[in-house]
């Protein structure tokens, strides 16, 4: 089992992203935090393989929190997720050691298809047999996930599809969008919008009720 740290000063992101690393095979929350010195405490207490970690963070950024790391000795692998596109931030982060830089915004496959390469280097290294050439290209090759579509289509809000994803996870039974609407204060055709765009792409379930008029309501639940 991979145990994983997630970092992120939006308590609605971190709650999201953790549910996304919980339905991964192999992967279990380890803890969430908000900033950087309660990540770092976190990993000084032990059982952490790999911090999901967003680069602004309150009083230190994500890199610098993983340069620290590095110095303090500890080896933690980390993935970061940001905003920043820039190429002299990706470049950064390669240098202090990020093994995934993923762009927010993401949907869960784009995620799991970052852990899912991570927990297969990760079992490569960890078998001890010794890599020639061709091993280490395929390991290295792994890490570089296929294209997939974990970015938001244009016109979509990071903001609002965490916010509908949270509302469908948290909720105790399926829920429509008129209910989904009402609690995100949204319009019932902008919920519905994210709400099969989130279906289709794995992040909700979606399921068809029928009522006395024959017909069907869609209803939705945490993928």
């Amino acid at each position: 089992m991979i145990d994983v740290l997630v970092v992120d000063d939006d308590f609605y992101v971190a709650r999201i992203n953790a549910h996304y690393v919980s339905e991964v095979p192999g992967f279990r929350v380890a803890g969430i935090a908000h900033s950087a010195a309660p990540a770092l405490a976190a990993v000084e207490r032990g059982g952490i393989d790999l911090i999901l970690l967003d680069q602004h963070l309150p009083n230190e950024s994500g890199l610098s929190l993983t340069r620290r790391l590095r110095q303090l000795g500890h080896d933690i692998d980390v993935i970061m997720v940001t905003a920043d596109r820039r190429p002299a931030s990706v470049r950064e982060a390669m240098r202090a050691g990020v093994l995934h830089y993923l762009v927010k915004p993401f949907t869960s496959q784009g995620l799991r298809s970052k852990l899912e390469a991570y927990a297969q280097v990760r079992g490569t290294i960890d078998d001890g047999t010794e890599m020639d050439q061709a091993r280490i290209d395929r390991m290295l090759g792994s890490l570089r996930t296929p294209e997939a579509a974990h970015c938001l289509p244009k016109g979509y809000s990071e903001r609002t599809a965490e916010l509908i994803s949270c509302i469908v996870t948290g909720a105790e039974c399926q829920v429509s969008a008129q209910e989904v609407s009402e609690q995100a204060r949204i319009s019932r055709s902008t919920a519905q919008r994210y709400l099969k765009y989130l279906a289709e792409t794995g992040t909700l379930e979606m399921t068809l009720r029928y009522g006395d008029s024959g017909r069907p309501e869609h209803m939705y639940s945490g993928g």
